[in-house]
């Protein structure tokens, strides 16, 4: 069997996704140490970097096993690193197992991370603040949103909402991006990282 590569785009609002297949990146399906975790880590930097994406989906599709150590070089130092300027989450983690050392990988890096399977996710690492928790959940729901919607939506003046859009971004758990707005004015576009 041929591993190679699969990348797929998918536009969301203005924004493209690409999917990256870790196995693809990997010497065997079983992914083990630092050693290990960090060859991979150069291969998927060199992916993220060469990409004009702001949004990365890391598919663990083929992926029968990883320790602790092995996602925390490959994949949570790529988070850490880009936190707030490009989203990365993962998909197709179904086994706890998998979601354990995930965890304990982010917990170490002290960042939250999306695990997405179909329409359902979870945050694993560091959890939000609580008194984000609101905002968060309405930026989840759609694929963009701006601070005024915030504003509108849960009845917060628009300074608050956008502080706590901010935060969301600093936390690592949003990407913001300056666009043009409708009007055309510069408007903060917050991503949801899917």
């Amino acid at each position: 069997m041929t591993n190679r590569l699969f990348s797929v785009s998918i536009e969301t609002m203005k924004q493209k996704i690409e999917t990256i297949l870790l196995r693809s990146l990997m010497e065997s399906d079983d992914g083990h140490g630092r050693e290990q975790g960090i060859a991979v880590h150069t291969k998927l930097l060199a992916l993220i970097e060469q990409s004009s994406s702001l949004l990365f989906s890391v598919s663990l599709k083929n992926v029968r096993r990883l320790d602790a150590s092995f996602p925390r070089e490959s994949i949570m130092e790529i988070v850490r690193r880009y936190k707030g300027d490009r989203g990365i989450c993962l998909t197709e983690v179904t086994n706890p197992d998998l979601i354990d050392n995930l965890d304990a990988a982010a917990l170490k890096k002290e960042i939250p991370m999306f695990i997405w399977n179909d329409n359902e996710y979870q945050i694993i690492g560091k959890e939000p603040k609580l008194g984000l928790k609101a905002v968060l959940e309405l930026a989840l729901s759609k694929p963009s949103i701006t601070a005024a919607e915030v504003a509108k939506e849960l009845e917060l003046k628009l300074n608050n909402a956008s502080m706590k859009l901010k935060q969301l971004v600093t936390e690592g758990l949003l990407v913001r991006q300056e666009e043009i707005a409708p009007s055309g004015g510069k408007e903060f576009y917050y991503y949801r990282i899917k």
